[in-house]
């Protein structure tokens, strides 16, 4: 039998290699404006879901209170109680600056774009998707730094987030809300250029993926660890991701979701954002001198993420297909 590989999965590992060769492209200075064309591309993409979401199955995708709760409990309790199990094992300040970096990746909130293009992939709930990952980063601006505030003696809660709460405003509500004003118009449209919609979602994901890997190889953030310490550093990643990608999955069983509903609990439950950690780890942690250790599990895990929620996101779209 012929082992056939996940053409997303090689794309994405072609992005890498690129990232990797070519960092110049997705860097801050690049004139290539790589987050704009992103931006832009998330916005499209939230347009299309509104387009192709029906306003009562969204109202009673809200109400699916189990499943909210599951999702929210996931990423902001689960996660830190986890990491916390390994903080008595602690022997020495190295590892401390370690844990504290994995402690910080545990209370960050759940990313949106990424969650969001993956249960649509999955065919998941994308309704409740899109609610619990954009509440997710509302959430975290609390929960994050009254986690961290336990271990940082200079964390500190009085901060603006005016940026962030307008960009889920501009490239996540107002886009869905469109597409929703206009689905008696062009909502036909979208359901008929499903597939092609879906091959557009997944060129912004290689895209994410390419700026995140160029900055952190044009940042050499790689070299400020040992090659031993990085495996070491990205097993406890791997692991953390598996527990409680697995956790979330059985007390999805026993809360008898069905499998749309259990898709949305794993991706939107065990995801972190990078983008609120780089925004968070400069009010929390300013100007240490191991910020680029604070940073480098997040990068790990947000690489991890993606690449093995892709492979299982295309497995579970692949079985859905068979069955209908």
């Amino acid at each position: 039998m012929k082992l056939k590989i996940d053409k997303l999965v090689l794309s994405i590992i072609g992005t890498i290699i690129v990232a990797y060769f070519f960092p110049k492209w997705g860097v801050q200075e690049s004139k290539i404006p790589i987050d704009t064309i992103s931006a832009i591309g998330i916005s499209l993409i939230f347009f299309f879901y509104g387009l192709k979401l029906n306003p009562t199955q969204l109202k009673a995708g809200l109400k699916n209170w189990k499943l909210h709760l599951l999702v929210q409990s996931a990423t902001f309790l689960m996660f830190p109680l986890l990491v916390l199990l390994a903080h008595p094992f602690i022997q020495n300040e190295e590892q401390e600056t370690i844990w504290l970096a994995f402690f910080f990746l545990a209370a960050l909130p759940s990313t949106v774009s990424s969650s969001v293009v993956m249960v649509s992939m999955a065919k998941g709930n994308i309704p409740a998707a899109i609610f619990n990952a954009s509440i997710s980063g509302i959430i975290g601006i609390a929960i994050t730094p009254l986690w961290m505030g336990l271990f940082v003696d200079n964390a500190q809660t009085d901060f603006d987030f005016t940026s962030i709460y307008i960009k889920l405003i501009v490239q996540i509500i107002l886009p869905v809300v469109l597409g929703l004003l206009l689905q008696r118009f062009l909502g036909k449209f979208a359901y008929k250029h499903s597939s092609k919609l879906t091959l557009f979602d997944k060129s912004i994901i290689l895209l994410i993926i390419y700026k995140s890997f160029a900055e952190s190889f044009s940042g050499d953030i790689f070299s400020t660890v040992s090659f031993l310490d990085l495996l070491l550093i990205f097993g406890g990643v791997v692991i953390l991701f598996i527990v409680a990608f697995s956790v979330t999955g059985i007390i999805a069983n026993k809360a008898s979701l069905n499998i749309e509903d259990k898709i949305t609990a794993q991706f939107c439950g065990t995801k972190k954002s990078l983008v609120h950690g780089t925004v968070f780890s400069k009010i929390l942690f300013g100007n240490m001198a191991s910020i680029g250790i604070i940073l480098l599990p997040l990068m790990l895990f947000h690489a991890t993420q993606i690449l093995i929620i892709s492979i299982v996101a295309s497995k579970l779209a692949k079985r859905k297909s068979a069955e209908l």
